[in-house]
């Protein structure tokens, strides 16, 4: 099984992506309009190149070293960690098992009838479930979510936290981690959210990957191969610089005054061909023709105009996603850099709000 986790202790939400680890730890505490958070630490700390490749772990002691050096530099304490493994190494299905079992007699019967819905042996995946609630089509029997992963997946991830000192507190998906972390960005979207179908386009370094959630749970996930490395590979190109040199002018500027019209436009066209591409996906498998809001997410979503780009292009409205909007902030965390890092920090977000489950 997953590891499960302590109730009510603090919890770090790990992010490690393709290209960095991003560290999260929030607090809680009530207040007149109900709980309110706190970002009490939070660091961004660069991967080595091929580290993690395709959002697998491919060098573990790489990956533990980063998580070393993103604990120092967020100044943390805190030795529980949440991570999470992709949309595309976890297999779900929803099944229905009656309302009387008890979690340990729901468990027992999962594992026996587990090798009817994952197709691997069941020695070789790590296997969870959450009960989602009473059947509609019969109140006497309830949903219940498997979750299956393949135990290399979820190993790596434990090895590359106690290399670092910290334990696996949680293993989690990150598609429900994109869903706990929406809750924080409901306030910056139209009237009566709850009930509308939300496209969350989440834009990294290598992988884009679509959320659709309809009344706030993820109802379709896709990951495509597209990212930032684009952009990072034409400036190199284009100007003859080195990897992290091209790096550093794409974030702090610098670039001669045709990489605006040159480069930077032709790639945001291409980050709404992607979304458009994955939406047009997500309609052609599924009863819904359109979304009501596009958020974007990851490290390409602070490129300056892209959500105007998008809603011309899809006539859909669009919004830069920022998980923090309502939330304060310790003393020991820069506001600016949590402002400028807080659209690729949902998924770090949803994993650190585990902590309050």
């Amino acid at each position: 099984m997953f590891p499960f986790r302590s109730k009510k202790q603090a919890m770090l939400g790990l992010d490690i992506s393709t290209t960095a680890v991003k560290l999260l730890e929030l607090s809680r505490s009530s207040s007149r309009n109900g709980m309110r958070y706190q970002v009490e630490a939070y660091a961004v700390e660069p991967l080595q190149a091929n580290a993690v490749v395709e959002k697998n772990i491919a060098d573990v002691e790489a990956v533990g070293q980063a998580i070393k050096n993103v604990v120092k530099r967020a100044g943390t304490n805190t030795k529980q960690a949440v991570v999470a493994v992709s949309g595309s190494a976890v297999i779900t299905k929803t099944i229905t098992m009656p309302a009387s079992l008890s979690d340990k007699e729901m468990e027992n019967q999962i594992q026996l009838e587990a090798d009817q819905y994952i197709p691997y042996p069941l020695e070789e995946v790590n296997l969870d479930f959450e009960v989602l609630g009473v059947s509609e089509k019969n109140p006497e029997m309830v949903d219940v979510l498997l979750a299956a992963s393949r135990s290399e997946n979820v190993d790596d991830r434990v090895a590359a936290l106690e290399m670092a000192g910290l334990t696996a507190a949680v293993v989690d998906v990150e598609a429900y981690a994109m869903e706990n972390a929406f809750s924080q960005i409901v306030d910056q979207l139209p009237e009566g959210s709850e009930e509308l179908t939300i496209a969350i386009a989440d834009i990294g370094a290598t992988i884009t990957t679509l959320n659709v959630l309809h009344a706030g749970k993820i109802i379709y996930t896709r990951e495509q191969n597209f990212g930032g490395k684009q952009l990072t590979e034409e400036i190199q190109r284009r100007y003859g610089l080195s990897h992290s040199e091209a790096g550093m002018a794409k974030r702090q500027g610098g670039l001669p005054d045709n990489y605006g019209p040159d480069v930077l436009e032709p790639f945001k066209e291409a980050m709404a061909q992607q979304v458009s591409r994955s939406l047009q996906f997500f309609f052609s498998s599924s009863a819904y023709n359109s979304v009501d809001v596009i958020v974007l997410a990851g490290g390409c979503s602070s490129i300056p105009g892209v959500d105007k780009l998008l809603e011309q292009r899809m006539g859909t409205p669009a919004i830069i996603a920022n998980p923090f909007a309502n939330m304060s902030v310790s003393s020991n965390v820069k506001p600016q850099s949590l402002n400028n890092d807080a659209p690729a920090l949902m998924i770090a977000c949803g994993l650190a709000l585990r902590s309050f489950d």
